[in-house]
């Protein structure tokens, strides 16, 4: 093992200066567990930003990578390979939607999603005198993240993001999440899509109301107009089914999913369902590595794991004890100002910025958390975290609170 400070200050001499990151260099994981160069052991409740959903290290993930690399790690989109096929038809049979596109992560699947919107509505648009139109309007939601590319930054409503990068896509109008009539008063008679997280991560870890999801899926449906939803970091069984969406029996056109599909490998998805299957066809999206038989077997495996350890049924039963345990810090500290979520996608509002608490826990206590925004901590562990590790997470935090109290 390098020395921490040696390998930090080589780092801070190389890459380009767009994180403020810890100060620590961490070497391996097992299980819910990293551990830094210098050996020291930290519990993990961020899993690298709910991506890690079989926790470190799961050995019969490890030998499907294995398998593979010893294979064939790349061909391009110009050829079939079989992982891409397999990894397809259980992402499609978990969904129930019906055409899929693997990308490289998913801010990449939310460009593939807005493009999917535009050219469904260019296709049916069709001017008297000047043919195809081109000014559909897309709405998006306030207080939402979906990337940091041009595309997806143009839908991701938080100005701090935008700003040194305007000018953005046209067309993007923002309603407020959850408030129906702040949607209805934006549809026009050329908005194409209407995108949104079922639950908002970087904006404060808020799901979706049943009424408000319902009837934007309703004015979607009266005014031919795509819903989008984002499911990349709630999907992949984090609130308990294996998409938030089905929660709320609320089917979308076009989905977004990515980070646990891949579990550390790159790899995301947009799919589409219905009449927006059909919308783009060759020649109108394409990416050189997307797809390829290594990420796809990693994603294959995935999805078999999570249907044969019936990972959305623990995620359920931890999701709650998870809630309980919050609910009772929340009661126990006077700067903790709610507590909301579904499953294992929690959030915890301070009413301070949430910064200290964050660094302190991670530096003293040895346990990584994760902010959504400047007030709320979010708890987004690997999916297999036991009642055990959910008491000394709790433990550990209660430690920092108390000092900071």
């Amino acid at each position: 093992m390098g020395n921490k400070q040696v390998l930090i200050d080589r780092a801070e001499a190389e890459f380009y200066k767009t994180y403020n990151r810890f100060p620590v260099v961490f070497d391996h994981g097992e299980g819910v567990y990293l551990y830094d160069t210098e050996g020291q052991e930290y519990l993990d409740f961020g899993a690298g930003i709910a991506v890690m959903g079989l926790g470190y290290n799961d050995s019969e993930f490890n030998e499907a990578l294995k398998t593979q690399v010893d294979k064939l790690l790349h061909t391009s989109n110009l050829f079939y390979n079989e992982p891409a096929i397999e990894a397809g038809e259980k992402l499609l049979k978990a969904s129930d939607m019906d055409r899929v596109f693997f990308t490289n992560s998913g801010t990449e699947a939310i460009e593939g999603a807005l493009k999917i919107a535009k050219k469904y509505a260019y296709n049916k648009s069709e001017a008297p005198l000047a043919g195809k139109i081109h000014d559909h309007e897309i709405i998006a939601m306030n207080h939402s993240f979906h990337g940091r590319s041009l595309g997806a930054l143009s839908v991701t409503g938080n100005d701090h993001y935008q700003e040194p990068f305007k000018p953005l896509l046209p067309g993007i109008k923002f309603a407020d999440f959850n408030d129906l009539d702040s949607v209805k008063a934006l549809i026009t008679s050329k908005t194409c899509a209407i995108i949104m997280e079922t639950v908002q991560g970087e904006g404060g870890i808020y799901p979706a109301t049943e009424e408000f999801l319902k009837g934007v899926k309703a004015l979607c449906d009266e005014h031919d107009i795509l819903l989008i939803l984002d499911e990349i970091q709630c999907g992949m069984g984090r609130t308990g089914t294996m998409f938030a969406w089905q929660k709320y029996g609320v089917k979308p056109d076009v989905m977004t999913v990515a980070k646990a599909l891949g579990n550390g490998v790159p790899v995301g998805a947009f799919l589409a369902s219905g009449k927006a299957a059909t919308a783009m066809g060759p020649g109108d999206h394409g990416t050189t590595y997307g797809g390829n038989p290594f990420v796809t077997a990693a994603a294959s495996k995935v999805l078999d794991i999570f249907e044969k350890r019936n990972l959305t049924d623990h995620v359920k039963e931890m999701g709650d004890y998870l809630g309980e345990k919050l609910a009772e810090l929340t009661g126990q500290h006077q700067m903790v100002t709610g507590q909301r979520g579904i499953g294992l996608i929690q959030g915890l509002e301070f009413s301070i910025p949430v910064s200290s608490i964050v660094s302190q826990a991670l530096l003293e206590e040895k346990l990584v958390l994760i902010s959504a925004g400047t007030n709320v901590i979010r708890f987004v562990p690997p999916l297999v975290i036991g009642k055990k590790d959910v008491d000394e997470m709790i433990k550990r935090l209660k430690a920092v609170l108390d000092q900071q109290s």
